[in-house]
């Protein structure tokens, strides 16, 4: 008995070995440091992918925008019923373990040369139970564990993406709000020189080229004001789509009013693989290539099953008696694959190579991941810069239109001037109000880089 005991142990180890039973580890040739290049300095361990998106996002019309296509945007609630269907095959997998079990009731009525009739019958369970003695459940158990954390990535992939251009598509409207009240502003401009240069013409200080050079240049920003008032329309219903709802207006504040940190941090390139789903999604699917790898190893070991019978009759051969009577059965058997060695051969070098293939799509989703915090960190802070200059070109247009305005009213300058100035100022201001929202995005683009608006 002890010998027997000290054979199946060596069993045990030798079976363990071979990777039957192994659980799924990080490979080691799998590096994370300095994912984010060595042009990016780590200050600290922070991160603003820890925020939430309601911390990352104040203003209480997106908040509730946001919430809105969470609660009914179709992509987002198809994600939600593939992770159901992952959950119910999870369900089905562990339930494998379990033995089968199945009734067979039958009964039947016979009569000799005239005699009275009688009646026969059984009630029969039959039961089976496969042993996982080499692994193959435990395996498919943990595929099917590793296909719902898939599942549940992806819905996280979704939200974050959902999260990001619903921010994205209503931070474009302040930007398109602002524009057209700049661009309305300057035709209310326009319409006051005209007054003015037709009483200049009254006095003969101008003549009628003169107005009709301005009037040109009136009706073409009057052209521009109804192109963003088109771009509004539409930019609307892009945010309706995406909230599943007909085509209407979308309520909103002002760009004035939002508010960023002046300061962001990436955190540890580590961070990428507990933040973003694309980047636990890749591990899952490596995670998953190695367990059918080691169920195609289990492949190449015997499959032991359990049988029994038990049923209740009162048929005992050919002679029918009464009362009825215990029928039991158990069995065992084994069956050893002799003749698929070839093709288990095959379909375990077939997992190797798809094991392999996640190996190297998980590393190459990480270096992507690196790849774009480094763009998004850089695209920050030449936006922030940007809009600096701007306003500082803003602030030099802008005097020197008035001062052309004046000059003209005195008949120190030309009308080309205050075009010009008029149009250098506009075409400013309008870049300015780009730069800021430019800005925004790149953060929110950064925020989505580094895996933020997690839900879990």
């Amino acid at each position: 008995m002890k010998k027997n005991i000290m054979i199946l142990g060596a069993a045990m180890m030798l079976l363990s070995s071979c990777g039957i039973y192994n659980k799924y580890q990080r490979p080691e040739d799998i590096k994370v440091d300095g994912l984010y290049g060595e042009n990016i300095v780590i200050e600290d361990t922070t991160s603003i992918a820890s925020l939430s998106w309601r911390e990352l996002f104040t203003d209480p019309y997106l908040v509730a925008l946001i919430d809105s296509a969470l609660t009914n945007n179709t992509d987002y609630l198809a994600a939600e019923q593939q992770i159901e269907e992952a959950r119910a095959m999870l369900s089905a997998a562990r339930l494998s373990y379990l033995p089968s079990l199945a009734l067979a009731p039958n009964g039947s009525v016979s009569s000799f040369d005239g005699s009275p009739a009688s009646w026969s019958y059984q009630a029969i369970a039959n039961a089976s139970w496969q042993l996982d003695l080499f692994g193959s459940k435990l395996n498919a158990n943990r595929k099917a564990k590793m296909s719902y954390e898939i599942s549940k990535e992806y819905k996280q992939a979704v939200a974050t993406s959902l999260v990001a251009n619903v921010a994205n598509i209503y931070y474009t409207l302040l930007m398109l709000d602002e524009q057209y009240r700049i661009v309305g502003e300057t035709v209310d401009s326009w319409h006051e020189i005209l007054r003015t240069m037709r009483a200049m013409k009254s006095a003969g200080m101008v003549n009628e080229t003169s107005i009709a050079q301005m009037e040109g240049s009136c009706r073409a920003t009057e052209a521009q004001l109804l192109s963003l008032k088109q771009s509004l329309v539409e930019t609307q219903n892009a945010m309706c789509r995406i909230l599943a709802r007909t085509p209407g207006r979308i309520e909103r504040g002002k760009l004035s009013d939002q508010t960023f940190s002046a300061k962001v941090s990436v955190g540890v390139p580590m961070q990428l693989l507990s933040l973003r789903p694309d980047v636990r999604m890749a591990e899952y699917s490596l995670a998953t290539a190695v367990y059918a790898t080691n169920a195609a190893r289990s492949a190449f070991y015997p499959a032991v099953t359990l049988s029994g019978t038990m049923g209740w009759t009162n048929a005992a051969g050919s002679v029918v008696v009464n009362p009825g009577k215990i029928l039991l059965n158990a069995a065992a058997s084994l069956v050893q694959p002799i003749f698929q060695n070839g093709q288990l051969v095959a379909q375990l070098k077939v997992a190797k190579g798809k094991q392999e293939e996640a190996k190297l799509s998980f590393q190459q989703t990480l270096l992507n991941a690196g790849i774009e915090v480094n763009n998004a960190l850089s695209a920050v802070q030449i936006a922030r810069e940007s809009t600096l200059v701007r306003e500082q070109q803003v602030k030099s247009m802008e005097t020197a239109f008035k001062g052309t305005k004046l000059l003209m009213q005195n008949s120190s300058t030309t009308y080309l001037e205050v075009l010009t100035a008029q149009q250098s100022y506009l075409s400013a201001q309008i870049s300015l109000v780009g730069d800021k929202v430019e800005e925004i995005m790149k953060i929110i683009e950064l925020y989505q880089a580094l895996g933020g608006g997690r839900m879990d």
